[in-house]
């Protein structure tokens, strides 16, 4: 899979997107062998439809795609992927006329299109190729992609193949890709120098807890990200169900998700000074687990009533982002797939996250209808506070109750961020449930595209 365009001078048959209103328009201006030939297939510009059109000799000489209603659409990320599994095999190049502001989006869902996840058993779609429209930013569209496919194989790939020290080799992968430059702190040494909630967290398993730090770019505004890296989550001594714990190899998924917006902006040498932070973890079981009701001491010198096990996402987070705010960058994200709150309040396809700062929520917003990443703003409600405060600590770790999950774990967080004047905090799923066009059932990037186009305008880059 390269994720990549044609090249601009390779012989390719043009595509027309037709909806329903716009077929009889463009029959009319053609041959009566294409008129007869639609005719004849019953092609109606139905979404996600295909239609091959020979000429005189047999020989494909044009391409329909259904790009149906506008409702129709609107229900879909990427309309035009879906059509593409219905295209003959060849090259192609989008012809007729299609929105300006359309034409990215649907050139990216074109390469999601070709990912598969192949590191078990070769699952590569059969995709054709496409020439870059005119007037895109082919590179761009090509590092999105790339990055996507970072993120979704990570994900995918299970714990077996996938704990902290296989977390560590794909940042250390990337950072050497890109000349980055990449610390890490590992098992004991944690404690030595003061990460004991990441320590806590994932000393019960064989695969020592670690923090990951990645540093990149030398000139520029600064941005740090902060991923939570559980590469297993069995909720250990509070231990899952079956049910719960079946995906648990994607409680990584805000570190994948924040080294896949990484290889975006180093891919495209965004002028910045970008700090990655991934506190990479296994929430095992054994001896030597942290229990209900421990009191762990963060490096923030808050302390934490343990009130759930599995609740520990936010722990190791926590220990990350007090080391962020102690060199606060100009711009903090952490990005998690942190509660199951989150998934009832937005289901699986929106990206939730909070911050207090309007003018990077309407950044966000923004970028995320252009890039077809959406996301969806939720609040640091203040009068939830108490809920997180036991009294015989300084927090707790999962508030009783059930009520306002997700906003309580935001506001947990938020306590370890108090020098660092612009926040925001994603709460994502990180997973495709069921295969949509331009994406395959499993991993998932979720506001990294967003974020990405937000960054030019909160940067001032």
């Amino acid at each position: 899979m390269s994720f990549a365009f044609a090249a601009a001078d390779a012989e390719a048959l043009p595509l027309y997107l037709l909806g329903p209103r716009d077929l009889p328009t463009w029959t009319e201006g053609q041959t009566d062998a294409v008129r007869a030939w639609v005719g004849a297939s019953r092609f109606s510009g139905a979404l996600g439809s295909a239609l091959m059109i020979p000429g005189l000799d047999g020989i494909p000489q044009m391409a329909l795609a259904g790009y149906g209603t506008a409702a129709q659409r609107a229900r879909q990320r990427f309309p035009l992927a879906g059509a593409v599994p219905h295209l003959a095999p060849g090259t192609y190049r989008l012809a007729g006329d299609l929105p300006a502001d359309r034409i990215p989006t649907e050139a990216l869902g074109w390469l999601l299109s070709g990912y598969g996840f192949s590191r078990y058993r070769d699952q590569t779609p059969k995709v054709p190729s496409l020439v870059a429209p005119d007037g895109i930013d082919a590179e761009r569209i090509e590092a999105l992609a790339q990055a996507e496919a970072l993120t979704r194989d990570l994900i995918n790939t299970p714990a077996s193949d996938m704990g902290p020290a296989a977390l560590e080799a794909a940042a250390r992968d990337l950072a050497q890709t890109f000349g980055a430059e990449i610390a890490v702190t590992a098992g004991d040494d944690l404690l030595r120098d003061n990460f004991p909630m990441i320590h806590a967290v994932g000393r019960a398993s064989v695969d020592a807890p670690r923090l990951i730090d990645m540093r990149w770019g030398g000139d520029g505004p600064t941005l740090t990200l902060v991923g939570k890296g559980v590469c297993f989550d069995t909720g250990g001594l509070n231990i899952k169900p079956g049910a719960s714990m079946g995906l648990m190899k994607k409680d990584m998924g805000g570190s994948a998700n924040v080294l896949g917006l990484a290889r975006m902006i180093m891919a495209l040498d965004l002028p910045l000074r970008l700090r990655v932070l991934i506190p990479a973890v296994e929430n095992s079981i054994s001896a030597s687990s942290f229990r209900p009701q421990d009191i762990l001491t963060s490096r923030k010198g808050l302390t934490v009533e343990i009130n759930n096990t599995d609740a520990e996402g936010r722990l190791v987070l926590a220990d990350a982002l007090a080391l962020a705010d102690e060199d606060p960058p100009d711009l903090l994200i952490s990005m998690a797939t942190l509660t199951g709150a989150a998934r009832v309040a937005v289901g699986p396809d929106l990206a939730p996250y909070f911050t207090d700062d309007d003018d990077l929520s309407a950044a966000l917003e923004q970028g995320g209808r252009r890039m077809a990443d959406p996301v969806w703003r939720l609040p640091f409600w203040e009068p939830y506070e108490t809920m997180i405060e036991p009294g015989i600590a300084d927090l707790d770790n999962s508030p009783s109750g059930g009520f306002a999950g997700a906003i309580t774990a935001a506001l947990f967080l938020r306590r370890f961020v108090t020098q660092s004047q612009r926040y925001a905090h994603f709460d994502i799923y990180g997973w495709q449930p069921s295969a949509a066009p331009g994406r395959s059932k499993g991993g998932l990037g979720q506001g990294p595209r967003a974020i990405f186009d937000a960054l030019p305008g909160l940067l001032n880059l």
